[in-house]
């Protein structure tokens, strides 16, 4: 399988040093960043190519993985998936304006192609799409992060944000992934609260689900990059066990 990565930060680095140490039928070719310095940086950790041209790197591969942004998501998704590519989607906070996730269902389906989302930097994620159409009458997502990952400058505990999931990932668009990817497999609009706490120094998820099958917790207390605070190691580790499981012959979890 020949991979193409968009957006050569802190993610796609872990993910790529990661799969080019392993013999496991994946090939990550082709690393496009609107930095072009970046992806020639990672192409030359991975022996591949640093795309100029981003029709050509998508008409050479057949999956391709974005580690961008959501801004990246909705420029360039809708290409790649015409042209019947697959791809994997890290900025699923994108996919909360529902206009735009129906767009994209819709030209995946007219062009076969697939659309993959990692669950990111949570555990649990199983669980909620079993009940998702079986009496889940509630989810909720508390969120505790350091200063540092939310880019403030804070000595005491606060709540920054308390509301719905559409809201958080317009206000934290590159935090709160997490948020959006519990809603779109519940398809639910979750309740959501975030808070930056000083004496954390990782960033910790708390989802409770109830309805009619029970109850169900799960608290996630992820690491984070090393490269870059905001983002949680499981987040990559999410997207490199993804990648691994289209190679393999038996498949174990939802």
């Amino acid at each position: 399988m020949k991979v193409g990565i968009i957006g050569c930060g802190a993610i796609a680095n872990i993910i790529t040093t990661s799969i080019v140490s392993e013999d496991n039928g994946i090939d990550i070719e082709y690393f496009f960043d609107k930095d072009i310095e970046r992806a020639e940086n990672l192409a030359s950790l991975a022996g591949g190519v640093a795309a100029l041209d981003f029709d050509d790197m998508v008409d050479n591969v057949d999956l391709i993985l974005e580690c961008a942004s959501p801004d990246s998501v909705r420029e360039f998704a809708p290409q790649v998936l015409a042209k019947g590519c697959d791809m994997i989607v890290m900025s699923i906070g994108a996919f909360m304006d529902m206009d735009f996730y129906k767009t994209i269902e819709r030209i995946a389906d007219e062009n076969n192609a697939k659309v993959h989302l990692p669950s990111g930097a949570i555990v649990g994620l199983d669980g909620i799409k079993a009940v998702a159409k079986f009496g889940l009458k509630e989810v909720s997502l508390v969120t505790r992060k350091s200063p540092k990952s939310l880019g403030k400058d804070i000595d005491k505990v606060e709540v920054l944000f308390e509301g719905k999931a559409s809201e958080a990932v317009k206000e934290f668009p590159l935090n709160i992934n997490v948020a959006a990817t519990i809603s779109i497999a519940c398809q639910k609009d979750i309740d959501v609260k975030i808070i930056v706490d000083p004496k954390v120094d990782r960033n910790v998820h708390e989802i409770t689900a109830k309805g009619d099958f029970g109850e169900f917790k799960t608290i996630t207390m992820n690491c984070p990059c090393f490269a870059n605070p905001k983002t949680s190691m499981l987040a990559a580790l999410s997207a490199i066990r993804l990648l691994k499981s289209f190679n393999e012959t038996i498949s174990v979890g939802a």
